[in-house]
């Protein structure tokens, strides 16, 4: 890509009406650092980028003189390989595309996140990565860079906060739970969000779709929440167990009793409900949930590319497969086989003939 980023500082600075050395001594460089700028021996640093950009009033690919249009279509292309790569699971490919892209456009804030994003995955242990430690530590500081950059210079408030608050993951994950803690409580509260505030702006047609997106949005914290409360069991079994059913009664409430089969949070939700009943010595129990784990899992491994949900309250969901994003490139039955039974929980059954019968019908 062919930039021409010296031939536009030196018209804006002619437009601002100021000298190389003024723009030097404003930006704390030499004056001949301006001088090669100018006439295309090289570029400024990425950092100055910004700064630039903010001193003339444009952005930052308006100072590199990219044509907008054109990179709004090749970055498009580079995120479509991305979400391919990571809807099955290739969290290297994922690195490469982006990577690949930030070279192109190093200040495309849209790949800059993906990539940060993708080497934080590489440090999945849920996935498939054997060396996930090790990517752990080795991505710390880039992933650290990334996140501090778009957090300071991204004018797209979505990708600032989506990437502020992974970079607070980031450093509770490494063990820097202050860090990441401050930074947290940097973002905005859910009284101040978007959902909780729009309404009194909307027209009569806009209100509709933007309220089943707000219960939308609260069936999802709703039911993460209590989703920490089974993940982590931080309440007594026989409190866990009435959990569970609360979740169950929660779905139906929101999908009219239609939530669809091929869904991967399903078939880890039976499995952990076979685990549980298993705790409480409920057998019989425990190996029903299972088969509706396992048939869950081949639900989703057989899911259409596209389908369309339709509720009451939520009305229309169209979902893609590729919409699905994930550190794991195994089937979810080959995941649910191997990882997920794996379990201690499972020894009292795992000689059964039901619990066999499971396992085989996994490995077809």
């Amino acid at each position: 890509m062919k930039l021409n980023i010296g031939e536009n500082i030196k018209k804006l600075r002619k437009e601002k009406d100021i000298t190389q050395e003024d723009l030097s001594e404003i930006l704390g460089v030499s004056f001949q650092s301006v001088s090669r700028w100018e006439n295309g021996t090289c570029y400024p640093d990425m950092e100055l980028l910004p700064v630039l950009a903010d001193f003339f009033k444009v952005t930052v690919d308006k100072l590199l003189g990219v044509d907008e249009s054109i990179e709004k279509a090749n970055v498009e292309k580079y995120l479509d390989r991305f979400q391919d790569a990571i809807s099955h699971g290739r969290v290297y490919d994922c690195i490469d595309i982006a990577r690949e892209g930030v070279a192109e456009y190093p200040n495309n804030y849209a790949l800059l996140n993906k990539l940060m994003y993708a080497l934080f995955l590489s440090g999945d242990e849920d996935g498939d990565i054997p060396e996930w430690k090790e990517n752990m530590r080795k991505y710390d500081a880039e992933i650290t860079a990334l996140g501090e950059r778009i957090m300071k210079y991204c004018p797209d408030q979505d990708i600032r906060l989506e990437a502020t608050a992974r970079l607070a993951f980031n450093h509770c994950e490494m063990g820097r739970r202050k860090i990441g803690r401050a930074i947290y409580e940097t973002l905005p509260s859910a009284e101040q969000c978007r959902e909780q505030q729009m309404w009194w702006s909307l027209t009569d047609d806009e209100k509709l779709p933007f309220t089943r997106e707000r219960i939308l949005r609260g069936y999802d914290i709703l039911s993460a929440g209590m989703y920490s409360l089974l993940c982590y069991e931080m309440l007594p079994d026989e409190d866990l167990l009435k959990v569970f059913e609360k979740r169950l009664a929660l779905d139906k409430l929101i999908y009219d009793g239609n939530k669809p089969d091929g869904n991967w949070g399903n078939a880890r939700f039976h499995c952990n409900y076979a685990r549980l009943y298993i705790r409480l010595g409920r057998l019989d129990e425990a190996i029903k949930q299972l088969k509706i784990a396992a048939k869950c899992a081949g639900s989703f491994d057989n899911r259409p590319d596209e389908y369309t949900i339709s509720t009451l309250l939520l009305g229309d969901i169209a979902e893609k497969k590729e919409d699905f994003e994930t550190s794991d490139s195994r089937s979810l039955k080959e995941i649910m086989r191997d990882k997920w039974l794996g379990d201690d929980d499972f020894d009292r059954i795992r000689n059964s003939n039901e619990f066999r019968e499971i396992t085989e019908a996994l490995s077809k």
